[in-house]
């Protein structure tokens, strides 16, 4: 377990497309809430996430329904609406700058392996290092130590700015969820209740997601 130094008191966030949230974002989220000390986890739903321009993403409102009903039961969980209300794309750097503004604090940041693995892609990934402590969270199995050690070579000024969380390893994906809607399947015990119930409601992801349109088509 890692401990967060420099006392308790902390926000985490932990941001995504949460295209529906499921059970493993919960989990990851109360673990990085007991293991860093965190007052509270800020899940961050993005509104327009331009990595991801290229393929259909859920209308913004939806999704942060969805965390919504997800964490409902967790008073230690707040959704934070402001990458869906902010207009055009969603940059993770400005969001954490307005966190750590608010909050007067440094605040832990939550990402997966794989988001790491592409981090020097983001937009202003020094400014993120700058105003925030990551907490890397594997998916499966150990940590990709040459992924972390890429990293801090590639920002040798968060070296000491990152901590890989022990937590429970579930092989859940939005993506997997998607797809056995999709193919009428149960996502019981996948998503909590409330979010399957939201995702029966809109038909979400019953159909294949409609294209996204290409400059000449817009």
């Amino acid at each position: 377990m890692v401990t967060a130094p420099g006392g308790t008191g902390r926000i985490g966030i932990l941001g995504g497309t949460f295209d529906p949230p499921h059970i493993a974002h919960l989990a990851v989220a109360e673990e990085a809430r007991e293991a860093l000390g965190l007052s509270h986890v800020l899940f961050v739903p993005a509104g327009q996430p331009w990595q991801k321009a290229d393929r259909f993403v859920s209308p913004g409102n939806l999704r942060l329904a969805m965390v919504e009903r997800a964490i409902a039961d967790n008073p230690f969980f707040i959704a934070d609406p402001r990458e869906v209300n902010r207009p055009g794309p969603s940059f993770t750097a400005d969001t954490i700058a307005e966190l750590a503004a608010e909050h007067g604090e440094e605040p832990w940041f939550i990402l997966s392996a794989e988001a790491l693995a592409g981090f020097g892609t983001w937009r202003d990934p020094d400014r993120i290092v700058a105003l925030a402590q990551l907490c890397v969270v594997p998916r499966e199995g150990a940590p990709d130590a040459a992924g972390l050690v890429a990293f801090r070579t590639r920002f040798p000024a968060a070296a000491d700015r990152i901590a890989v969380l022990d937590h429970p390893r579930l092989a859940i994906s939005s993506t997997l969820i998607r797809a056995r809607v999709r193919a009428g399947r149960s996502i019981r015990y996948l998503v909590p209740d409330a979010v399957a119930a939201l995702i029966t409601e809109y038909a979400l992801y019953a159909a294949d997601p409609a294209p996204v349109p290409t400059p000449a088509d817009a």
